[in-house]
């Protein structure tokens, strides 16, 4: 599934990272607990999440996901909107919440990378 489905999917607008709406998402996972982060996602997938700080991008990136998009209208500061496109890494905005966000791009084809999401 490309990033421009995905967008359109959540109705989202894109923080950053417009350029890179083509891209290949593999797969995806979410998560708002910190420890759960890394065990929920993996590389060249999407990352959903609620939590809007900096610990958490930075563990995305650990993770090498593709994008981040971040649930509940969270809107973040301009130290999330460096930090992301430091490590261009494309970070959406939707007001779904986390379980309809992940529901909907399920209903769509997307799949979690171990089957399980």
């Amino acid at each position: 599934m490309k990033l421009y489905e995905i967008k359109t999917i959540l109705k989202a607008t894109v923080l950053c990272g417009e350029d890179k709406l083509d891209q290949n998402i593999v797969g995806g996972g979410a998560a708002d607990l910190m420890d759960d982060i890394l065990s929920a996602v993996a590389k060249d997938a999407v990352f959903l999440t609620g939590v809007n700080t900096e610990e958490a991008l930075r563990a995305a990136k650990l993770a090498g996901v593709a994008a981040t998009v971040m649930v509940r209208g969270k809107k973040p500061g301009q130290a999330i909107v460096d930090l992301a496109t430091s490590f261009d890494m494309p970070v959406l905005l939707t007001d779904y919440s986390l379980f309809v966000a992940c529901g909907r791009l399920y209903m769509n084809g997307l799949r979690g990378l171990d089957g399980s999401w």
